[in-house]
């Protein structure tokens, strides 16, 4: 294993640390990244988080028009409940604040009970479903939050810089998982840095079908295939749940380890598939958001949109990863 670190154990602190140095938009205190400019009075706080090795979900989603604070855990593993506590309360203005949460079974878990014990602020719960490959996975009941999560965060944070009430906020975040759908495709494993080795071994001749942003295992295993034939699995798989029609946002997301160039070698021929069914690419983002450390292979994430979450996804941005 080759990684540039200093040690495992302290892998995330270093990172943080040069996040901090590197942002001044941020500030981070115990183990939270917060906006350096909150909390605004009046305004929903936006608090989201999971285990790191997935930037730049989560904490580089901090900043103005997204979240106000995000609680990163250790390497795929959820934040604690003092994090989040602690989060939520320095996020409110006094409106509330909306909790976003992957559906894993740590984070639910550690979000529900945070809620409950910052009895002192209101607080409203989105949780983020949208990966059709699986319905139960060895980290969640049901279905895996994965890509969705970055159109949640957006759309539903620049409803929050208009002052608009806490319902309305985790309306349309919930609105927005309701609309989107997610399927990936591994050609590597990935590797953390305590285990030293890859989460599972695939074979050169290989790619997984399916597979979640922790490393674990999707629906099948099959020969290495063409682009074209890769990214039509993947929607297929989407248009079979959701079927595409309309307006659509569109991120063709890279687990980390894929060069940009083969992002848009997928692309196109996602949105010759788009096409193909009588939609349309209205919305597009291409490149590494949501990730599984060094893993190679993408995940595609569509979202039907209406003129309401058109007008919200092309609100400014401000953030470490994500920024008009």
């Amino acid at each position: 294993m080759k990684k540039l670190l200093n040690t495992a154990d302290s892998m995330v602190e270093d990172a943080l640390k040069g996040m901090a140095a590197a942002h001044p938009t941020l500030r981070i205190r115990d183990r939270v990244v917060y906006r350096a400019d909150g909390p605004r009075q009046g305004k929903v706080g936006l608090v989201s988080g999971g285990g790191s090795g997935h930037e730049p979900l989560h904490a580089g989603f901090v900043g103005y028009g997204m979240l106000d604070a995000a609680c990163p855990g250790e390497i795929f593993t959820s934040p604690v409940p003092d994090q989040i506590i602690e989060a939520t309360r320095a996020v409110d203005g006094g409106a509330g604040v909306l909790h976003i949460v992957k559906n894993y079974t740590g984070d639910v878990l550690n979000f529900e009970m945070a809620a409950e014990l910052a009895e002192d602020v209101e607080v409203a719960s989105a949780l983020v479903d949208d990966d059709v490959a699986v319905q139960d996975s060895l980290y969640t009941a049901g279905r895996r939050g994965t890509g969705a999560t970055l159109f949640v965060e957006k759309i539903a944070g620049a409803l929050a810089e208009e002052g608009v009430p806490l319902a309305d906020v985790a309306d349309v975040a919930r609105a927005v998982d309701e609309r989107s759908r997610s399927f990936g495709i591994a050609l590597t494993s990935c590797t953390t840095p305590h285990a030293g080795k890859p989460t599972f071994a695939l074979p050169e001749t290989d790619v997984e079908l399916g597979i979640g942003i922790h490393g674990e295992p999707g629906r099948a295993r099959v020969p290495m295939a063409p682009a074209r034939e890769l990214a039509a699995t993947a929607m297929d798989a989407v248009h079979g749940d959701l079927p595409l029609q309309g307006d659509l946002l569109v991120m063709v997301n890279g687990m980390g380890g894929t060069p940009l160039m083969e992002l848009y070698v997928v692309f196109a021929e996602v949105a010759a598939y788009v096409k193909g069914k009588g939609a349309r690419v209205s919305r597009s983002l291409v490149g590494n958001y949501v990730t599984s450390l060094d893993m190679q292979g993408f995940s595609v994430t569509v979202c039907r949109l209406d003129d309401t979450l058109t007008r919200l996804w092309d609100a400014p941005v401000d953030t470490p990863g994500l920024r008009w």
